[in-house]
């Protein structure tokens, strides 16, 4: 199975900065301590041209990026201060999950199903005017246009299982009926003010796997039954985990689990090659969000590996 790291390219943060940038490099450690994943199975994705993000996000906004033009407002918006290391991050992190995708498109032309894995992405946040939430450019929005443009696809779901509803994603694709989008996330929880997809499913405080998983077999299977797209980008967020600083959910590691298995369980069952990102986790200790990421992974791995016995 293939997976694109990014973990070379590192933003300068702050000391006590909220944000977890080491966990992109324990996670790509721990898969191969672990034998998650084999040296060879790991590829560092080319950075997102500019003319590829441009297919979602406005002139303007790239233009402040690309310069160093982004205002305090914006960049406190984002919570990320500008830099040149930063631009080229999260340009990297959006061609990882580009090439996961074409990754997994081309094993699904070759044997009937694929996925491949972003170790970093998901940032769902970001808007075609402007990045929030530590997102920059919307990872997913971008891959799913690139291969519209060419041709390889035509009609995309986006499956966010992050705790925070994908706003930004939700906006790329508004009155866009060619791309799905789908986000199961925290009612009182950031973004405070939701865009709307097309299908939102809102959670209370506190609530834990069995609501959790049971939402998401009810409309799973019969988004991909209905849609019948021929991409899932699948948002695996660490963060619904019942100590994630940001969370607010209940789930347990075991129900996360749970989740990955019904979500890359009713793709591979339709035929939907999927092309995963880790999206959100803000756990007090990195290791438990890395824990979660690391068993995504596995599953993903699992699944590849039972799919091309």
């Amino acid at each position: 199975m293939r997976a694109f790291y990014t973990d070379r390219f590192v933003l300068p943060l702050p000391v006590g900065h909220r944000f977890p940038m080491v966990k992109y490099a324990r996670l790509r450690e721990r898969c191969l301590a672990e034998g998650v994943l084999r040296p060879g199975d790991l590829i560092e994705p080319s950075a997102a041209a500019w003319d590829a993000l441009a297919l979602v996000h406005e002139p303007a906004y790239l233009a402040a990026v690309r310069e160093g033009a982004l205002t305090p407002l914006e960049q406190r918006r984002i919570g990320f201060p500008w830099s040149p290391e930063m631009v080229e991050r999260c340009r990297r992190s959006t061609g990882g999950t580009l090439q996961a995708a074409r990754a997994a498109l081309d094993e699904a032309a070759a044997r009937g199903w694929g996925v491949a894995v972003n170790l970093a992405g998901g940032t769902h946040h970001a808007c075609p005017d402007h990045g929030e939430g530590f997102c920059v450019f919307n990872d997913a929005a971008v891959a799913i246009r690139v291969l519209q443009r060419e041709g390889r696809i035509q009609r995309a779901v986006v499956l966010d299982c992050d705790v925070h509803q994908g706003n930004g994603t939700a906006a790329a694709f508004r009155a866009d009926p060619s791309v799905f989008t789908f986000s199961i996330h925290g009612a009182r929880n950031f973004p405070f003010r939701k865009e709307r997809g097309s299908l939102d499913v809102e959670l209370p405080d506190g609530v834990g796997d069995d609501v959790f998983l049971a939402a998401l077999e009810m409309h799973v299977p019969q988004i991909l039954d209905d849609f019948r797209p021929e991409l899932a980008v699948y948002l695996a967020g660490a963060d619904p985990w019942r100590e994630d600083r940001f969370g607010r959910l209940g789930m347990s590691k075991e129900g996360l689990m749970a989740r990955d298995r019904l979500v890359l369980g009713a793709c591979r069952d339709a035929g939907i090659p999927v092309a995963v990102a880790m999206a959100g986790g803000y756990a007090r200790d990195t290791e438990d969000t890395v824990d979660i990421h690391v068993r995504t992974i596995a599953i993903c791995a699992e699944m590849w590996a039972w799919d091309s016995a």
